[in-house]
């Protein structure tokens, strides 16, 4: 377990592209963390690693995926609005998992028994008592 506090919105894109490195294709990411928590912008940093532009990187809320390209596919998920894993697994998702590119999944409780098992978690939370951009990191491998 790491655990890394975050003071700003760029460290929280720099955690993830320092993070970004160890990632090899086929890696699954799944970001837990409240709304406005930070996980996009650490999903900003790891898609920079990735050579995609963090201003390319939004949320995928209402479309459930994002797919980006660079030096290798990057894949946005957004689990938060889905009703049920069939959901997911309409969209492809296991094919995704499964495939050769990151995939990196917001709200993943979601869809707990479609992510693979050699996952990474990573928990992202506001600190209380901090101002609003403090944040604590906590990656799980």
């Amino acid at each position: 377990m790491q655990e890394i506090i975050s003071t700003s919105v760029e460290e929280t894109l720099q955690a993830g592209f320092r993070f970004a490195k160890q990632l090899k294709p086929g890696a699954v990411v799944c970001l837990k963390g409240d709304l406005g928590a930070g996980k996009t912008y650490f999903v900003k940093g790891v898609s920079l690693f990735f050579g995609i532009p963090p201003e390319k990187v939004s949320s995928p809320t209402y479309t459930l995926i994002h797919e980006y390209s660079g030096d290798l596919p990057v894949y946005h998920f957004d689990c938060y609005r889905l009703k049920s894993e069939t959901e997911a697994l309409e969209i492809g998702a296991e094919e995704y998992f499964y495939g050769d590119g990151i995939s990196l999944v917001e709200w993943p409780e979601k869809i707990k028994s479609l992510i693979p098992e050699e996952a990474i978690w990573i928990e992202i939370y506001h600190l209380p008592n901090e101002d609003d951009n403090h944040r604590k990191i906590i990656i799980h491998q």
